[in-house]
């Protein structure tokens, strides 16, 4: 019995994406049922054993031509069915609700986060010339960036990195899988003194600054006002 076609009825059927660590788990597991003492040859089957499998196994299905395929996402592996029969499964299954398409700002920030990060807010506007508050509210919120740490800058603002559920999203197996983007990579970032977005709460332009500019705005609105007249 070859591992790879063990592997391939575990993942045939498996209900979720399985990772290689998972799949040696299942190994080991199965190496305790007593009726099965085959199954003891696969009890301390290594990680590299494993990952060769899937490779050999993704190459034979590629080459077979099959109504499904086996896909690597985000580091898992799983079995799905070729895209140009989505019509006649979906007849069979139905078809889930999907969430709406990301606007073009949000995508252009997303693939800023991609092949820049770890990086700030700070650090996207200054690449994308404008703020990016409304549409980074929605990335976070649709799990596809997080943070990821703190920047050694004035005010430690927040370091962002997507995340597995990124992966996921546009099908790809890793980073190293996104498309080349040098002059995207290429593009030079400085350091600024002074952010672009004026929240405090989001650790950009100092309060102390804040506060200088909302009195030096009160004082010009107060000259500018016209005299009133003393009846």
């Amino acid at each position: 019995m070859e591992l790879k076609f063990i592997i391939e009825s575990i993942l045939f059927s498996s209900q979720k994406p399985l990772t290689p660590a998972e799949i040696r788990d299942v190994l080991k597991k199965a190496a305790e049922f007593e009726d099965a003492p085959e199954a003891r040859d696969f009890k301390k089957t290594s990680l590299d054993a494993i990952e060769s499998s899937l490779i050999e196994l993704l190459a034979e299905h590629e080459r077979g031509g099959r109504t499904y395929k086996l896909m690597n996402v985000a580091g898992a592996w799983q079995f799905a069915s070729q895209p140009e029969y989505a019509p006649w499964i979906k007849a069979l299954v139905g078809q889930k609700p999907r969430a709406p398409k990301l606007s073009a700002p949000a995508l252009e920030t997303l693939a800023i986060i991609a092949y820049r990060q770890p990086i700030t807010r700070a650090e996207m506007e200054q690449i994308r010339g404008v703020a990016v508050d409304g549409v980074m509210g929605t990335l976070v919120e649709r799990g596809l960036i997080e943070q990821s740490g703190k920047a050694e800058a004035p005010g430690r603002p927040a370091l962002y990195s997507t995340t597995p559920l990124f992966l996921e999203y546009f099908g790809l197996g890793g980073l190293e899988d996104l498309p080349d983007a040098d002059e995207l990579r290429r593009i030079p970032v400085k350091k600024p003194e002074e952010l672009l977005t004026v929240d405090a709460g989001l650790a950009t332009t100092p309060p102390e600054q804040l506060q200088l500019d909302g009195e030096a705005a009160s004082e010009t609105t107060a000259s500018d006002a016209p005299p009133v007249a003393n009846n």
